[in-house]
């Protein structure tokens, strides 16, 4: 396990871009690999979450070369796979490939680490079964990784989500893909939409309705692809330069699409001085008086990966915020409801997990001080959200099982440095 220290207060200062956005790059590998021909890839993310999704497509088939700039160019096959698929940590990869793969005709076993193997995989496997594909999955009620998908005829279904979940909608629409008639995915809250945007540019039939999307079945064609910077890893940047005196930073060429900038709302609630420009994809974000808000539960889908940043940002704040409807927060790579709760008791802050909701009693800007310890649980946003929380206050935050940021951006420490002038 590895750790590091950081001691603030720092000033963020400067410019940089962040690594390629990740929910982006795992459709565009996916994608690529259902192609009729080589389709290239800039600006793919270089965590391992990625690299995963990377190492599966070339697993079922396809051929993928890094040239030395970056690109990455993949030709389509797919065709199975002799052995497991070992997707690590990335909750993504597995579910949108079990969609991918359901209506080919071979079987294929998709695994991935210990939390993985303890996320919910039954939100994919009644809907493809519903389809008639054939997933058996393991441990508690059949519904934990690893999963054995049995590829068959499919059919279109019309599904409404029981949670508002982008993985899980990718999933059924890519399985769309090879079934006979269409298939709607209804939603009970808005979500992300790269699958559908991505596949609509890639020709196939897509319909966007109110809260809800029909794709038909049809080869599919992607163009390359120019991936922004990810608006998640966007956001601990912007949340250090608004809770860190002197400060100033954009972050350059960030996806701003539907359902990705929740946590820009939020902050401006805050009272943060921040903007963002929608054609270039910066934020620039400064130096703000930071008071508590509320985030109810329709807006959570659009801001449940930046909750542990926004956390920081409560509790460095006057007042009291509050996250409504977190219940996905336990589910993701380590229960991130209390992995917060514990972050922010560290720095002084009040909180209370009650039902599905989490309350942060901030201490304002001057009263996060002393010497604090957190584990970040092998959690990649946890060991980030850790870091800025010690390089916003007068405190020095050691961060334990720091490694895990390499599952979505590996450089975090080094841009930290960057963008603070002072290394962890």
């Amino acid at each position: 396990m590895t750790a590091i220290t950081v001691e603030g207060p720092r000033a963020f200062t400067g410019r940089l871009r962040v690594p390629g956005d990740k929910s982006i790059s795992h459709r565009a590998l996916m994608l690529a690999a259902l192609g009729r021909r080589p389709c290239t890839i800039r600006g793919l993310s270089d965590g391992d979450d990625v690299l995963r999704t990377r190492r599966a497509v070339e697993a079922l088939g396809a051929r993928v070369e890094v040239a030395a700039n970056g690109e990455v160019v993949v030709a389509g096959g797919v065709r199975g796979a002799r052995g497991p698929i070992n997707l690590g940590n990335s909750g993504t990869g597995i579910r949108l490939l079990a969609g991918l793969v359901s209506g080919f005709d071979f079987t294929t076993t998709l695994d991935g680490d210990a939390s993985v193997r303890q996320r919910p995989m039954d939100r994919i496997i009644d809907p493809l079964t519903a389809m008639g594909a054939s997933v058996r999955g393991s441990g508690l009620n059949g519904a934990r990784a690893p999963l054995a998908i049995e590829g068959r005829p499919l059919r279109g279904i019309e599904y409404r989500l029981p949670v508002a979940s982008a993985q899980v909608k990718g999933a059924v629409l890519l399985a769309g893909l090879r079934a006979e008639g269409p298939t709607t995915v209804h939603e009970p809250a808005p979500t992300r939409t790269h699958t559908e945007e991505m596949l609509a540019a890639a020709g196939v039939r897509v319909e966007q309705g109110d809260r809800s999307v029909t794709v038909w079945p049809g080869e599919v064609d992607p163009p390359d692809a120019d991936v922004p910077g990810d608006p998640s890893q966007a956001a601990f940047w912007a949340v250090g330069a608004c809770a860190a005196p002197d400060s100033e930073l954009v972050v350059e060429d960030v996806y701003l699409g539907p359902a990705r900038t929740g946590f820009i709302d939020v902050l401006r609630r805050m009272g943060a001085d921040i903007a963002w420009d929608a054609e270039t994809g910066a934020i620039r974000a400064r130096s703000s008086a930071l008071t508590g808000t509320r985030v109810s539960t329709e807006e959570m889908p659009g801001c449940i990966d930046e909750v542990p940043v926004l956390a920081v940002a409560a509790a460095v704040a006057e007042g009291v915020t509050v996250f409504e409807g977190i219940g996905e927060l336990r589910f993701k790579e380590t229960d991130r409801a209390a992995a917060v709760a514990e972050m922010v008791v560290g720095l002084g802050a009040g909180c209370r997990i009650d039902a599905d909701a989490l309350a942060i009693a901030g201490v304002g800007p001057g009263g996060v001080s002393g010497r604090v310890t957190v584990d970040a649980h092998g959690d990649h946003r946890m060991a980030m959200a850790a870091a800025i929380a010690g390089a916003v206050g007068r405190v020095a935050m050691t961060v334990e099982g720091f490694e895990a940021t390499a599952t979505s951006y590996p450089g975090f420490a080094r841009d930290l440095g960057r963008v603070t002038g002072r290394a962890p």
